[in-house]
């Protein structure tokens, strides 16, 4: 059996497996966007096994859609990610808290795209230019939000047994790899040497899911409660933001046509 059928088929039960296990340790509750995206891949790695075998004329086009669809859906396993991490406090955060997250790491991602996009890209077509692109800036957001979030982990009370951790930490490994070998095919013109790489990429990802299922087979760890400093700090976030809303009401109520004479 060769590695690439080998491959195709540890993807897959990879994949299935941490599905398994999110629905048995009822994690989706607690991080339904990954539970979807984990989902998501399983039926994609399905579709694009059949799409290859019995219509390979539109993998292309196929690949290309999965792809979108699949960084769209890790752009909101990020946002989820962070703000579960201030579970702890969240009863104490504004709900507008989790939309500024989204703005921030979507804002990250812009300031990211341009310097993503690497020279060597232009000789490819197209497609696999913004394929390419596209690749290489959501691997280097990854990356980023999991050095982020590990370095800040003391702050926040999280460590390799919480969940948030854990699935940053398969995602941050899988995006350096991928992160690598999209710069290097960038520079492959010899197929055998594209086509080793691309393998090590694959068999990255089947680490990472094996790395998903290893923590998700043992039970969640109870979170501790933040540090005092990251307490203050949002106490003095969510003070300042309920003024904020509080001043907005005030001066919305009072319009022109409620002054008050002098």
């Amino acid at each position: 059996m060769s590695l690439d059928t080998i491959l195709w088929f540890a993807g897959p039960v990879s994949e299935a497996a941490v599905v398994s296990l999110l629905v048995y340790r009822r994690a989706w509750r607690l991080l339904p966007f990954f539970f979807v995206y984990s989902t998501w891949t399983l039926l994609g790695s399905m579709v694009a096994f059949a799409v290859n075998r019995y219509a390979p004329s539109a993998y292309l086009t196929t690949y290309l859609v999965e792809e979108c669809l699949d960084n769209t859906l890790q752009f909101c396993v990020l946002v989820e990610l962070a703000w579960s991490v201030f579970r702890p406090f969240r009863a104490s955060l504004p709900r507008s808290t989790v939309w500024v997250l989204g703005i921030v790491i979507a804002a990250a991602g812009a300031a990211i795209w341009p310097f993503a996009d690497s020279s060597a890209f232009a000789k490819f077509p197209t497609q696999w230019h913004l394929l390419l692109h596209l690749r290489e800036t959501v691997s280097v957001l990854r990356v980023l939000f999991f050095l982020l979030l590990a370095g800040c982990s003391q702050l926040l009370s999280i460590g390799w047994r919480d969940r948030e951790l854990q699935v940053a930490t398969g995602l941050g490994f899988y995006s350096l790899v991928s992160l690598t070998t999209t710069v290097l095919n960038s520079y492959q013109a010899a197929g055998s040497q594209y086509k080793g790489l691309d393998q090590l990429m694959v068999v990255s990802y089947v680490c990472c899911l094996l790395y998903w299922a290893a923590s998700f087979a043992q039970k969640e760890a109870e979170r501790r409660e933040f540090s005092p400093q990251m307490q203050s700090m949002l106490l003095a976030v969510a003070g300042a933001a309920h003024s904020a809303r509080v001043a907005l009401t005030d001066s919305s109520s009072a319009g022109p046509g409620k002054r008050k004479n002098p």
